[in-house]
């Protein structure tokens, strides 16, 4: 990741917000280096760039909000982009919620892998942790450390036998995102879903795009990993770090989290630009421009 990227070609698909429960077409675009991540209301003619300055409303997914315009439930597609290492791109939506899918972000990577990725020849600097920091309380919290790359510690709790404790270890290299995180899909329980739609909320949300849990049963059918849950939340964490808009490289441990401390060490980390460094990288881009007649004589004599 250390190429500014985009796409090669356009790509598109259908399907419902798993919240509002509207169906939805979105396209993937091409854009110039320097764009950034921006999400695209074709019904509002609004753009909302995927900046952690216009997040809002993180309580069972990442908004969106930038003048008066929103887009909702950004994490997964994010989570690709991020795990593909994909920093320019135009996402058409003509509503205001991304489409669920299969609830994982699979999905939105094998887009990507059918739209092609490419190097734009431009340079993309990363964010290198200084020194250590914390955010949460002693229940919920997430700490981030310097560190060579990203390197992510999740841990989950949950009082159903059939999530119980979880942790997932490891470095996010894109190989293992696409093989061990992307497939891991949204979660969710069968007692909150009367609270949860009493809100407007999880009204798309179907045992084919969320695994549904009742007490210590998974009534959505076999799980994809044994800790599925956990991986979605380190799926959902990817997501939300790529609203830093460079690739973080830090030790990342986080206890019992969710959206709303993503953001929150997210915004933390930005609000304090001390704790940490933009480092470009040891790349140069490759020689296209041929010489001209004589050059190399002219040189050869300029060093003699």
């Amino acid at each position: 990741m250390l190429w500014q990227t985009t796409i090669r070609r356009a790509v598109s698909t259908n399907g419902v917000g798993i919240h509002g429960g509207e169906r939805v077409n979105l396209r993937l675009r091409p854009a110039p280096p320097g764009t950034g991540i921006v999400f695209l209301r074709s019904d509002l003619g609004a753009a909302i760039p995927a900046r952690a300055e216009n997040a809002h409303d993180l309580s069972y997914a990442t908004t969106l909000r930038h003048r008066g315009a929103e887009v909702r439930t950004v994490e997964h597609l994010l989570a690709a982009l991020a795990g593909l290492g994909v920093s320019n791109i135009f996402i058409d939506l003509d509503r205001a919620e991304v489409p669920v899918l299969d609830g994982s972000a699979l999905p939105f990577v094998e887009m990507l892998r059918q739209a092609g990725v490419v190097d734009q020849g431009t340079t993309l600097p990363e964010l290198h942790l200084l020194e250590r920091m914390v955010v949460g309380d002693g229940e919920r919290w997430i700490e981030m450390s310097p560190g060579a790359g990203l390197h992510v510690d999740y841990r989950v709790s949950y009082e159903s036998a059939a999530v119980g404790q979880q942790r997932f270890v490891g470095s996010l290299t894109p190989q293992r995102f696409v093989s061990a995180i992307a497939p891991a899909r949204t979660f969710g329980f069968l007692a909150d879903v009367p609270t949860l739609r009493s809100k407007g909320l999880a009204r798309g949300g179907t045992l084919a795009n969320c695994i549904v849990v009742d007490d210590d049963r998974v009534l959505s059918g076999a799980l994809r990993f044994r800790d599925e849950f956990v991986r979605h939340k380190v799926l959902d964490l990817l997501g939300d770090l790529a609203l830093l808009e460079y690739p973080l490289r830090a030790r990342v441990v986080a206890h019992k989290a969710g959206h709303a401390l993503h953001v929150a060490a997210v915004q933390e980390l930005l609000a304090h630009p001390e704790r940490w460094e933009l480092v470009e990288p040891d790349r140069v881009a490759p020689f296209t421009v041929q010489p001209y007649s004589g050059e190399k004589e002219a040189e050869t004599a300029l060093v003699g």
